[in-house]
């Protein structure tokens, strides 16, 4: 996969891409990222990419121009899925990432200032993504999310892939509780289960901590993996009711 990013403040990505996975996926040549100053497709002495938004208001828009020069000197450009970061934009879920995954190569358009002209977003992107529901202020961050996001599902980018299939939001639910050593900590203990070595028993008892927390803190997830049909068997359903009836009832009356 290659990235291409267009951002006014390309030193933002220095210590993000330089550790971890995505410095590995780029030594290995699974991604390459390759950054590009929106300044050296500015006008002037001072390279200015932004103008006062007609109509008025506060703050300064970023112009067209840059954005379609910079874009149109990317080699292979026209088969590029052309990504705006933008609070506007659809919101990021594990979902998106999977489907942009599947993409050889993606341009990421990072905003500054009040916004972008309107028609970098009608003419240039094919795509918009948020990564919440809160403004930042700019693109980069939102960039750096998405990259990461996507290059830990390149094949050969972790070091185990079954990895993948068991974390939160991989099949609509939320990650069941993780354990290491010590077995006792501070008097807090690992749960027996985890330590009987009885794999089918494990997966069973992580199976069920899965649905039980994402019950408990992304119920909108939960409602979600129901009504997928297969996500959620007949027997997990059981269960979980089972479950959430008992734990209301031991709750103290209010």
């Amino acid at each position: 996969m290659r990235i291409d990013i267009l951002t006014l403040f390309p030193e933002m990505f220095a210590g993000p891409f330089a550790e971890s996975i995505v410095a590995r996926a780029v030594e290995q040549e699974i991604v390459q990222i390759e950054l590009h100053n929106l300044r050296d497709w500015g006008e002037g002495k001072r390279r200015n990419v932004d103008d006062a938004p007609f109509g008025g208001g506060a703050g300064m828009v970023m112009q067209p121009e840059p954005f379609f020069r910079a874009v149109e000197s990317i080699p292979d450009h026209e088969q590029a899925r052309t990504i705006l970061l933008t609070p506007q934009g659809r919101l990021l879920t594990q979902q998106i990432v999977d489907e942009l995954a599947t993409a050889p190569h993606l341009i990421l358009l990072c905003g500054h200032y009040e916004g972008v002209d309107e028609r970098v977003r009608e003419h240039l992107a094919d795509d918009e993504i948020s990564i919440g529901d809160y403004v930042l202020s700019g693109g980069e961050p939102a960039a750096i999310v998405l990259v990461d996001a996507l290059v830990r599902r390149l094949p050969g980018a972790l070091g185990s892939e079954t990895s993948l299939d068991e974390e939160s939001h991989t099949g609509g639910l939320l990650e069941y509780p993780q354990y290491t050593r010590p077995a006792e900590f501070r008097g807090w203990h690992v749960p027996d289960i985890l330590l009987s070595g009885h794999h089918k028993e494990v997966a069973g008892w992580r199976r069920r901590q899965s649905l039980l927390r994402t019950a408990q803190r992304r119920p909108d997830l939960l409602r979600q993996a129901l009504q997928d049909g297969d996500a959620v068997s007949e027997e997990d359903r059981r269960w979980l009711e089972e479950e959430l009836e008992t734990n209301l009832q031991d709750q103290p009356p209010s």
